[in-house]
């Protein structure tokens, strides 16, 4: 399991690794399996609805010393872009192709998705002009 946080404590418990570290963004990786993790998530397991128990993500970054990240949607959308150009690119992906893969939906239609969001991002953030 990943978490991305902005901030993390000092010191991590044994079963959390820092994955990568950039000056906005922390990726974490979290061994669930540890017996220790597993210990904490049941003190932290509530009822998050009508007969639905869990964890809530909030509360498991604030016991551990996170502060959730919450990249804005361009972000996100510069992140999938950079995605889509590896996979694109990924000799496996390139090999599926060679080899009969032809999906109703490519990569390319999803960077233009993406890029029609992007401009929908830009346009509604240019001020008005009224």
């Amino acid at each position: 399991m990943k978490l991305y946080a902005k901030t993390i404590a000092q010191t991590l418990p044994d079963w959390a690794t820092i994955v990568t570290k950039s000056a906005d963004l922390i990726e974490i990786e979290i061994n669930d399996e540890h017996p220790n993790f597993q210990s904490l998530l049941e003190e932290l397991e509530t009822e998050i609805g009508p007969g639905t128990f869990g964890v809530k993500a909030e509360d498991l970054c604030s016991r551990l010393g996170f502060e959730m990240s919450n990249p804005n949607l361009h972000q996100l959308v510069e992140q999938a872009q950079n995605f889509l150009s590896e996979i694109a690119t990924h000799p496996d992906y390139k090999q599926l192709l060679s080899a009969g893969y032809q999906p109703d939906l490519n990569i390319a239609d999803a960077q233009t998705a993406l890029t029609y969001l992007q401009w929908e991002l830009d346009r509604n953030q240019e001020p008005s002009a009224y």
